[in-house]
């Protein structure tokens, strides 16, 4: 391996943040389009914070993870909870947390029994598998809750 290959590195995967990292807002309206606004948004957040273009085909796998998990999220949000209200990204060097807001209290529930041979009704299955951890979170101010999904960012020190 070169010297410059991110797996022989000791820089983060995400040398372009800070410690604290870095959170961005889209807020949204309900207008058509929500889940392709809702994606363009991550992957712009994604090419600025050193994620894309890659050459590394893991590095790609995990952007397009987190691209399918926004869609389904937002996707799940506005068929089952009247809408998204914003999406947040907040990402640190090891990191990356996606919150899809709305105003219906009541946590969304993986369909049971879980049938992958059904049409529909696989959005958080889907989730659940791509993203290293989910869940939900109330709001402490207003109605509703946040719908989370968070990805770890392997060290960039572990050989892949």
């Amino acid at each position: 391996m070169r010297a410059s290959d991110p797996r022989t590195s000791d820089q983060p995967v995400l040398p372009s943040l800070a410690a604290h990292g870095q959170t961005r807002r889209l807020t949204l309206t309900g207008a058509a389009g929500t889940v392709g606004w809702c994606r363009d948004h991550t992957r712009r957040a994604l090419h600025d914070w050193g994620w894309l273009p890659t050459d590394d085909p893991d590095q790609q796998a995990r952007a397009d993870d987190v691209l399918i998990v926004v869609s389904e999220l937002v996707t799940n949000a506005s068929r089952h909870a009247g809408g998204p209200e914003q999406l947040v990204l907040h990402a640190t060097p090891r990191l990356l947390r996606i919150e899809v807001i709305d105003r219906l209290v009541t946590p969304p529930q993986p369909r049971q029994p879980h049938s992958p041979g059904r049409v529909g009704g696989h959005g958080l299955y889907t989730v659940a598998l791509l993203a290293s951890r989910w869940g939900t979170t109330p709001h402490d101010d207003l109605p509703g809750k946040a719908v989370w999904a968070e990805f770890d960012i392997p060290d960039s020190r572990t050989p892949a």
